[in-house]
């Protein structure tokens, strides 16, 4: 069976996606292919090339460039996650390893076919998205390799939790152990982003349609609005009604609707609420999903539309948690603490 990689470094932002290609760093190395695919050959140029990394990094680094340009091959599958709007994206890697010197950043690249791009997190198992939630920007996915092929099979259902399977050992096996068990510590950006999958989901499986709407009302007071939830049934497509002045008499007056689905939306789904708005109104589309590139294009030809994703709702809702009422406190329950934050294994 063909392997599946984790990936994740947004240095170079959406490109990856729009032009069908994965990338990693260490730009000072050159081209890997002048090493023969040796091992110790390639450690020995990333000790030379970073003389002041911590020794424990330099087999780490070492072990993800082999992997990258030895150990991947074309058919393989890859997921890479992307941060801005805390989603997934799942390829088939179809291009040998390539060195472009002329990238002045991730010389280090392979040609990807996306096969599904924009995957809402919250439809994954949690413990399949903490695997994906790796410290290093290169890994191989092993314990739950089978629920993003399940997912690749069914688009509409959850991946399926697969058995962790022993390995074998030997020197390069050990090698390999080490790279895992640095993707396998836990470290401050794995705990956010834990966190913020735990309140997508809660906020996805545990509210209804109806549920959501006065959450997103609390969000709004906790965030210094004035807001109110309209009736339920015959709203129009206008949820929630919110303002700044106490009153709601001022302009401006901001028509809300809100989807309690992870589907994208597009530019049809936006254009409903753009037909109630009146002179000086504002819409605010909320969704725990995406939006679609017609979507996003609608939001920036209108100045009276704002668009809120999933990840926004999420970074808001910790954001102002302390101000929520108790009830959704109480359905999301967060603590601060201290944790380690060490630098991230990645170039």
């Amino acid at each position: 069976m063909t392997r599946m990689w984790g990936i994740h470094n947004d240095t170079l932002g959406s490109q990856p996606f729009d032009e069908g290609f994965i990338s990693v760093g260490w730009e000072g190395i050159g081209d890997v292919r002048q090493f023969g695919g040796d091992r110790e050959q390639i450690k020995t140029a990333v000790t030379r090339t970073f003389p002041h990394a911590k020794p424990g990094a330099i087999p780490v680094w070492a072990g993800m460039l082999h992997r990258f340009a030895v150990t991947m091959q074309p058919g393989d599958l890859v997921v890479a996650t992307y941060k801005p709007d805390s989603t997934l994206n799942i390829g088939r890697i179809e291009g040998e390893y390539e060195f472009l010197p002329d990238q002045a950043q991730h010389p280090h690249r392979r040609r990807v076919r996306w096969l599904q791009t924009g995957i809402p997190r919250n439809v994954f198992d949690q413990a399949a998205l903490y695997e994906v939630g790796s410290a290093l920007t290169l890994f191989q996915i092993r314990k739950h390799d089978s629920d993003f092929r399940a997912y690749l099979e069914n688009p509409t259902t959850d991946g399926n939790i697969a058995p962790q399977q022993e390995r074998p050992r030997g020197s390069d096996q050990d090698e390999d152990q080490m790279v895992q068990d640095v993707s396998d510590d836990p470290n401050a950006d794995r705990i956010e982003q834990h966190t913020q999958d735990f309140i997508a989901k809660t906020l996805l499986r545990d509210l209804s349609h109806e549920e959501f709407e006065h959450f997103i009302a609390d969000l709004l007071r906790a965030m210094g609005y004035q807001a109110r939830v309209t009736p339920y049934s015959n709203d129009g497509g206008v949820d929630v009604l919110a303002h700044k002045d106490i009153l709601g008499v001022e302009p401006p007056l901001i028509k809300v609707q809100c989807k309690h689905t992870v589907a994208p939306q597009s530019r049809p789904d936006l254009q409903r609420l753009i037909g109630t708005l009146s002179h000086g109104e504002v819409g605010l589309f909320i969704t725990l999903g995406t939006y679609s590139k017609d979507g996003i294009a609608l939001e920036r030809e209108r100045q009276n539309l704002r668009l809120f994703d999933g990840a926004e709702v999420t970074r808001l809702t910790l954001q102002h948690y302390n101000a929520l009422p108790s009830r959704w406190r109480s359905l999301m329950p967060l603590r601060s603490v201290l944790v380690v934050d060490l630098p991230l294994e990645s170039q």
